[in-house]
């Protein structure tokens, strides 16, 4: 491969040290969002070049986990997007519904927002109990605030709204208690959520699952990547299973979109085929 800037091969190698290295593949990321990252590192260290911050990383674990968290995304909300949690009740509830038993899969979590408030649509459409939610993400900082299920009162205001416009049944704050600044969710949202670490670059089938809900991971991935990981997600779903993915992605230009029907289009839900 030929590369007209020096920086995008630094770039390179730095990935392929952080791979060998650490086993975190980011090799197949976005360019441009792999390049703003890394840029932004750069702007809060004393490094000349890319050059020497891969020195850095791989003699520095501490200063690699700082650059690991840089290169993850973790920008989530509680009912993000409620016109697409309005629609999951309406067009996939009713399918979850027909089926004894329930596995979903939150794929790429973050900090667990979204699995919240998928516990809290089961619980109020009276699935939660036969539902098991496995949610994962390969950010283990992430994963730790997450299982703790803390969030700033700051936010408490916006997912109050998004709650109430995706069709919320019950009061949002019977969900959480408030301690000074936070509010800490009920255990009984926690009771069946696994939180995993699950790498969907690197690693394999996680579980056969009913659902899948991993939106607005995927546009930070290459075409080729992309591909990978829509395979990884059409072995992992069962027939007649639902896919979910975000509001700029899509199955179109995928290898697997004759496999899937079209649920919601704007939404981006889709059935897998029997």
């Amino acid at each position: 491969m030929q590369y007209k800037d020096t920086s995008d091969l630094e770039i390179s190698l730095l990935l392929e040290a952080i791979y060998r290295k650490y086993g975190y593949d980011f090799r197949q990321y976005s360019q441009a969002h792999i390049r703003r990252r890394i840029m932004n590192r750069m702007s809060f260290s004393s490094f000349e070049d890319i050059s020497q911050m891969q020195s850095k990383v791989l003699k520095d674990e501490a200063f690699a986990s700082k650059l690991l968290q840089d290169l993850s995304i973790t920008v989530t909300e509680m009912f993000r997007d409620p016109t697409f949690y309005r629609s999951l009740r309406e067009k996939v509830i009713p399918i979850l519904k027909t089926y004894p038993f329930i596995k979903i899969w939150h794929a790429g979590c973050a900090t667990g927002e979204e699995a919240y408030s998928m516990a809290i649509i089961l619980q109020e459409e009276g699935l939660y109990d036969r539902t098991t939610i496995y949610a994962t993400d390969f950010n283990q900082i992430a994963l730790n605030r997450a299982k703790d299920g803390i969030f700033s009162n700051k936010m408490i205001k916006e997912y109050t709204t998004n709650y109430q416009l995706s069709g919320g049944k019950e009061s949002f704050s019977s969900y959480y208690t408030s301690n000074y600044d936070n509010v800490i969710m009920n255990q009984s949202l926690k009771k069946n959520i696994v939180w995993a670490n699950h790498n969907l670059v690197t690693d394999s089938v996680f579980a056969e699952v009913h659902l899948i809900l991993c939106r607005n991971v995927l546009i930070y991935f290459d075409k080729n990547l992309q591909n990978k990981v829509q395979t990884l997600f059409y072995n992992s779903i069962i027939n007649g299973g639902v896919l979910c993915l975000g509001s700029k992605e899509s199955l179109r230009f995928t290898d697997l979109h004759e496999q899937y029907i079209e649920l919601d289009t704007k939404q981006r839900i889709f059935k897998k085929k029997y």
